[in-house]
């Protein structure tokens, strides 16, 4: 194992110089959760600055022994797991039974990183073709150094985590910005990892507002990983550009749900209930739109209102929590509205199902395709349910939006075929949102939302760039790449290219 080399120590993250803070405010009850510091952008410069040699450091110890740490902060986070799902409630709202499962999730995709970076990212030959025979070609995968992460709050361990823990895998040191609703969760986060990597600040935690994430961008990182929404993604790649760093932009969503003629209507329905209300619907992926077959629609329904009914948000034993951003209020507010204005109506809940920071479910039908809860992500525990004639009108109704993260699709012939034809990053057929959770596939959106990927090898990738090298091992006997090339080696070339792709007219 390599060991520490003698370095200026990293910048004391906890406080700013400049002694401004923000503060945490419990969603469900308004009480002060924490204070934290404001950090500038000389301090996030700082913590980058700390963070190069730390890089060298943390990718000279190779992929085994990264693996071995990593796997090591697992450990710390699964013995610590209760603390933590505690910390995302108070921050942030959930119940605590879903922070844990948010948590266990981070864990399988933290242990993918950690097991398959080597195969993956490591060295490996390539063939060369004819024309370059006598090369020896190896292609691999190096991290940038210091790459930075700007986290969302309503999934602050696992969303993060996917470019965190990959990021790290990839040999890269992380400088992570949490949101300013969850920044608890970040620094106990960072506190674990230190416990099993004290050597180096591989992996440092800055809090602020949005001109410390700003700084970051700013801060010559390798590049930004970035989950939130579609309009603060397009002011964090301004702001990388400024310096060309590179971004992954994880974005919103205004995912759907079909319903096929032949569907299982029980599990339809239980998966459009807890895919459009859980994390009060506070989710990128969270169905948002439900299209039904209209031979089967009268009976979904039925099932639907069977399952959310009894549903509520609140405190204590409820199943939904409160809104975590106070501004999101308004903006559901706004989606039901406008759309009972334009003729739809509420089934379960509606304009008067929000109380303070607590939104009641709400199902709306007869939604038109314009209206600003069928073409905007409401963020709220809302379902806009429409019947199709066919499956042909739910797929060009889903791909007529702007955004393009997850899909779902129930039915028990044509599913694959439905899917096949949905323009968004992931589907998942006669289940809600399984490819998030398989830890080998990717995770991302087209469109408004966004680019780039985590998880799985496609998620190790966009923390390195690719290294080609290659090795003449002998001399051709006709020099290609020189000025004495004469009319002879051009006619073998010449006869070459006929031999080799002549035939393919």
């Amino acid at each position: 194992m390599s060991t520490a080399r003698s370095l200026p120590a990293a910048p004391d993250t906890t406080r700013s110089t400049t002694g401004a803070t923000f503060d945490v405010i419990s969603p469900a009850t308004g009480a002060l959760i924490g204070t934290y510091p404001i950090h500038s952008a000389a301090e996030v410069d700082a913590a980058v600055a700390a963070a190069r040699p730390a890089a060298d450091w943390w990718a000279g110890l190779g992929f085994a022994e990264r693996a071995r740490r990593l796997d090591a902060w697992r450990g710390e986070i699964t013995s610590g797991r209760a603390e933590l799902a505690r910390i995302i409630h108070r921050e942030m709202g959930k119940p605590i039974s879903d922070a844990k499962l948010e948590i266990a999730m981070a864990l399988e995709h933290l242990a993918w990183a950690s097991a398959h970076a080597r195969e993956v990212l490591g060295p490996r030959s390539v063939r060369p073709g004819l024309l370059a025979v006598n090369q020896e070609c190896t292609l691999e995968y190096r991290p940038f150094g210091v790459v930075g992460v700007i986290g969302p709050w309503n999934y602050p361990v696992f969303t993060p985590l996917g470019s965190v823990s990959f990021g790290l895998a990839a040999g890269n040191a992380v400088v992570f910005k949490p949101s300013e609703y969850t920044p608890g969760v970040g620094l106990w986060l960072a506190e674990r990892f230190a416990a099993v990597v004290p050597e180096q600040p591989v992996f440092q935690v800055i809090t602020g507002l949005g001109e410390t994430g700003a700084a970051l961008c700013r801060s010559g990182v390798g590049k930004i990983g970035f989950t939130g929404s579609t309009a603060t993604g397009k002011r964090v790649m301004a702001a990388c550009a400024e310096t060309l760093t590179p971004v992954l932009m994880e974005l919103g969503g205004k995912d759907a749900l079909l319903v096929d003629a032949d569907a299982d209507l029980a599990s339809a329905a239980d998966a459009a209930v807890w895919g459009g209300m859980s994390n009060a619907g506070q989710t990128c992926l969270g169905v948002e739109r439900v299209y039904v077959h209209t031979d089967v629609y009268d009976d979904f329904l039925a099932e639907l209102l069977d399952r959310a009914t009894d549903l509520r948000a609140g405190t204590g034993a409820a199943k939904i929590g409160p809104i975590t951003m106070p501004k999101q209020i308004e903006i559901i507010r706004d989606h039901i509205e406008d759309a009972l204005a334009r003729g739809a109506r509420a089934l379960l809940g509606g304009a008067h199902a929000i109380d303070g920071q607590f939104v009641q479910p709400t199902i709306l039908v007869g939604v038109p395709e314009d209206a600003l809860a069928a073409t905007e992500e409401t963020f709220g525990p809302t379902l806009t349910v429409t019947r199709v004639r066919d499956m042909d009108e739910a797929i060009e109704l889903v791909n007529a939006g702007s955004y393009g993260l997850g899909s779902t699709v129930f039915a028990r012939r044509d599913g694959k075929r439905i899917a096949d034809r949905i323009r968004a990053g992931g589907t998942s057929i006669n289940a809600y949102v399984a490819h998030a959770t398989i830890t080998s596939l990717p995770l991302g959106g087209v469109g408004d939302s966004g680019f780039g990927r985590v998880h799985g090898p496609d998620g190790l990738k966009e923390f390195t760039y690719a290294k080609a090298t290659t090795r003449q091992r002998f001399p051709l006997p006709l020099a290609l790449t020189t000025f004495t090339r004469g009319r002879t080696t051009d006619a073998v070339v010449d006869r070459l290219v006929t031999v080799l792709h002549g035939r393919n007219r």
